[in-house]
């Protein structure tokens, strides 16, 4: 098949999980059908370094902007706009699309993430469209409005959630296939679109259990690690709570306790969060492995987001056992006590870790049980392998000859 990948992200280098995500849907789709990518270029995103890129996708073309800077400008303008600001289409990524749709013939057309869903109204009528999402924006929206703390934010939050939920009952009907990461996001977009006979299915987030393998270091005496960029809101909102709130717990009972975060922190105002001399912050790594696999625990705090977290299952992967917040863990197929730990107030998150730092038998059993539990479930081969099934069972249905009434003589 001839495939058009529209995506936000330009998935190199992987520092973040809709870059990873993105990476390894294109290698699965790369590896037997031919693939276009077109791609928002900004933050840390490197062209000039992704060689690797061409060896699944025949053709890259980009464009050097930050849409989500750009859909910001304007207060007032997505103030009084019934479209959602994610969503604002931008004149140089139209005409690009709209040439590649004129210039080449496309058996599937893939959108993905709702910021790209705009561009769709550029495809011609017939060919497939899939809409590959990474959260639900409207469930999000909605986690926001019901946390928000006064009269006014809760009136802003509602506003926007309505404005999401508008628009995607609107635009998913164009497409033939939607895939959401977890069950939760699932409901919750059939629930808004209203329609039950519509095709959307769950393709999980992974780890590739090939290239994240237990032991490769030595984890190094009370170490933890928090492995996410911070300009994704939900996880510099999970350090500011944890740094608060809990850290100070685990040194007072531990004052040799270390931390490590790793991620992006372009544009990050890091002074903002309270950092000691016992944390590292490292940017972006070429190898997140490393400090994963030094820690004796890996720390998941978060409270707000949709989807699932890559971090968790690749922390699995390597063997390092999670504490997480129940919504950390959100949308995985975990037990609490057999996976993974989960504790939703400072104290028990505290705790937990120290209990894990104190005890090496339960660190082991946890990372045992982590790591079949990936391996069976969560493996990047494996979700790849079906997210291509469901596009090919798709545009085979679409292709498919009518079929024709008729007399039976048997």
């Amino acid at each position: 098949m001839n495939i058009l990948f529209l995506s936000t992200w330009y998935p190199h280098p992987v520092d973040n999980g809709s870059k990873l995500r993105v990476n390894y849907l294109l290698r699965s789709l790369g590896r037997s059908h031919q693939v276009t990518l077109i791609s928002f270029v900004f933050g840390s995103a490197q062209t000039e370094a992704s060689i690797a890129l061409t060896e699944y996708c025949r053709e890259i073309q980009v464009v050097t902007m930050d849409p989500f800077a750009a859909n910001r400008a304007s207060s007032l303008r997505t103030f009084i706009s019934l479209r959602p600001m994610a969503n604002r289409p931008h004149p140089v990524m139209s005409k690009l699309v709209a040439r590649s749709l004129q210039e080449h013939s496309f058996d599937v057309v893939i959108v993905s993430t709702g910021m790209m869903m705009d561009y769709a109204r550029f495809i011609p009528k017939g060919t497939v469209i899939v809409l590959e999402e990474h959260n639900s924006l409207t469930r999000w929206s909605w986690e926001k409005y019901r946390a928000a703390g006064n009269a006014f934010q809760r009136a802003r939050r509602w506003l926007s959630w309505y404005k999401i939920r508008r628009y995607e009952a609107h635009t998913f009907s164009r497409f033939d296939l939607i895939t959401m990461v977890s069950d939760a996001d699932r409901l919750a977009t059939m629930d808004g679109i209203g329609a039950l006979d519509k095709r959307v299915e769950v393709v999980p987030n992974g780890a590739d259990c090939g290239w994240n393998i237990p032991g490769l270091a030595t984890p190094r005496p009370n170490s933890l690690v928090f492995s996410g960029s911070l300009t994704y809101s939900a996880n510099y909102d999970a350090m500011r709570w944890f740094l608060v709130h809990v850290y100070p717990l685990l040194k007072s009972q531990q004052p040799q306790v270390s931390l490590t975060i790793t991620g992006s922190t372009y544009g990050v105002n890091l002074d903002q969060l309270a950092l000691d001399e016992s944390i590292v912050v490292t940017g972006f790594v070429e190898d997140v492995r490393v400090p994963i696999a030094e820690a004796v625990v890996s720390v998941v705090p978060i409270w707000q987001g949709g989807g699932t977290r890559l971090k968790i299952l690749e922390a699995m992967a390597l063997g390092t056992p999670v504490v997480a917040t129940t919504k950390g863990a959100e949308g995985l197929e975990v037990v609490d006590g057999e996976h993974l730990l989960l504790a939703d107030t400072p104290h028990a998150f505290a705790s937990a870790v120290l209990g894990l730092l104190a005890d090496a038998d339960a660190r082991a059993r946890l990372a045992r049980n982590a790591r079949y539990l990936v391996e069976t479930q969560y493996d990047w081969a494996a979700i790849g392998d079906r997210f291509v099934r469901l596009v090919e069972n798709v545009v085979e249905k679409r292709n498919a000859p009518p079929v024709r009434g008729g007399r039976s003589d048997g």
